[in-house]
């Protein structure tokens, strides 16, 4: 048996452990398919081959010797190049970085995956220093859309989804600060989960924006989702953040029925700033829950302003030297949007945190009433590459800055998601389902759910 290109990870894994395929067959068929594929779609910045080759030796030199294996043994992953990954500069995406010494370790998130089983077979395309909504990088080229190879990614994990939506591997991890996980799921048609803030380690990673940073997981299917995001969980204190919760496993309540959960559609500020297919996608999604109600979130605009003073000035803050030494090896964007954080005043970015707990608070208050809000994940299908502008609400607004319109609102209090992908055509489009703080069983179970229905799915790539 070999792996097919949109084998799941849950279905090379049992085949590995079956002895119907060899990690081996599996670590090559991914390396091949990246060979032949990649120089379209540009996911990858390295391709760490020989490594993957090792891994996967030991892995069927195991099952030979009757040892046990992880749940993901033998499955190809890849992250995205701001995480640590022993041997590599970490670039997160950016000129300045790859003068930096080789890392020494792997980030805990691919120990993790790599102690479970997995494979990874390299690091992905990104936008610089984790500042975008695009998948266009000035320095590696952008990432390619998979169902059409002159549209974007969504961005900063432009390289993941275009890896998994192209089906070059089957998970790959990602960021999610404001947003970065869930529009590339939405764009590239695949599923993603931005967990709770806290939950998955950040150790070893690059950071934009400390506190709100999230490192999650993309797959094809909820239940690989799952598959992964268990892998990964549990406490690290390497990281301050992710000290406290213990390993909740997902997977074995993915089946559990929904029926029993309070669903409501997010109502006002989410039901703005879209285009038709974005309506249609929550539209699908709510009617196969039987969601009927509308819950308005009060302040999400207020909430996406001080999500983006928190981001500006905290990731000035983290740049302030390279910026004063190296101005003009930045991305003249991510430069500038820097450089005006530097001179937001302190009074202002002040404000915005207690913004946040208030926000915070009312969202609690919500979630005492319904388990899930359903939203959409981004106003439109992915963008031409290169385009500018585009019209919300009859209003012409900048590409780059309103992608995450939808996204934004709900990280910066950390709330868990799942981006579940509609096939609409001719291009997919997500829609964010979201849950109360450490509730991403819940999140996952209505993904898996709706994947069964057959409402949402990760369509085959069409651009490659």
């Amino acid at each position: 048996m070999t792996s097919k290109p949109e084998m799941t990870a849950a279905g090379i894994a049992s085949a590995v452990a079956a002895r119907k395929m060899s990690a081996l067959d599996a670590t090559e068929a991914a390396l091949a398919r990246i060979k032949q594929h990649d120089g379209i779609l540009n996911s990858f910045t390295d391709v760490t081959a020989d490594r993957a080759r090792a891994k996967a030796r030991a892995i069927d030199a195991d099952i030979a010797a009757g040892k046990p294996i992880g749940p993901l043994a033998g499955v190809p992953f890849a992250v995205k190049n701001l995480f640590d990954v022993a041997g590599l500069p970490t670039r997160a995406g950016s000129k300045i970085n790859r003068d930096l010494a080789p890392a020494k370790r792997d980030a805990t998130l691919i120990e993790r995956m790599e102690a479970a089983g997995a494979v990874l077979v390299g690091a992905l395309n990104m936008g610089e220093y984790a500042y975008d909504f695009t998948g266009e990088n000035v320095h590696d080229g952008p990432s390619r859309n998979p169902h059409d190879t002159t549209r974007m990614t969504g961005g900063s994990s432009g390289g993941s989804g275009s890896a998994v939506g192209g089906a070059l591997v089957p998970i790959a991890l990602g960021s999610d600060t404001n947003g970065s996980i869930r529009v590339p799921s939405s764009f590239c048609g695949i599923f993603g989960l931005k967990p709770t803030y806290g939950r998955l380690s950040r150790a070893r990673s690059f950071p934009f924006v400390a506190s709100l940073d999230h490192l999650g997981p993309f797959a094809r299917s909820a239940t690989d989702l799952a598959l992964a995001y268990d892998a990964m969980q549990g406490p690290d204190a390497e990281d301050s953040a992710c000290t406290t919760r213990g390993l909740e496993p997902t997977l074995p309540l993915l089946a559990n029925p929904v029926s029993d959960l309070r669903i409501a559609v997010a109502g006002g500020y989410f039901q703005k700033n879209v285009f038709p297919e974005a309506v249609e996608a929550v539209s699908r999604v709510a009617k196969a829950l039987g969601a009927t109600d509308v819950i308005d979130i009060p302040e999400a605009a207020r909430a996406r302003a001080a999500a983006y003073v928190i981001t500006t000035t905290e990731g000035a803050s983290l740049h302030l030297d390279r910026l004063r030494k190296r101005p003009n090896d930045f991305d003249p964007a991510v430069r500038d949007r820097l450089i005006a954080g530097a001179m937001v005043p302190a009074p202002l970015a002040d404000r915005a945190q207690k913004f946040r707990r208030w926000y915070r608070a009312q969202l609690a208050e919500i979630f005492k009433s319904v388990d899930v809000l359903l939203a959409p994940a981004t106003p439109c299908t992915a963008p031409k590459l290169g385009q500018v502008n585009f019209n919300l609400d009859g209003v012409e607004l900048p590409v780059r800055a309103n992608i995450g319109i939808h996204t934004q609102p709900i990280s910066f209090i950390g709330l868990p998601v799942v981006a579940v992908p509609v096939p609409l055509e001719p291009l997919p489009i997500g829609v964010q389902i979201i849950a109360a703080p450490w509730r991403e069983d819940i999140a996952l179970r209505v993904a898996y759910a709706l994947e069964k229905m057959g409402v949402v799915a990760a369509p085959s790539p069409r651009g490659i």
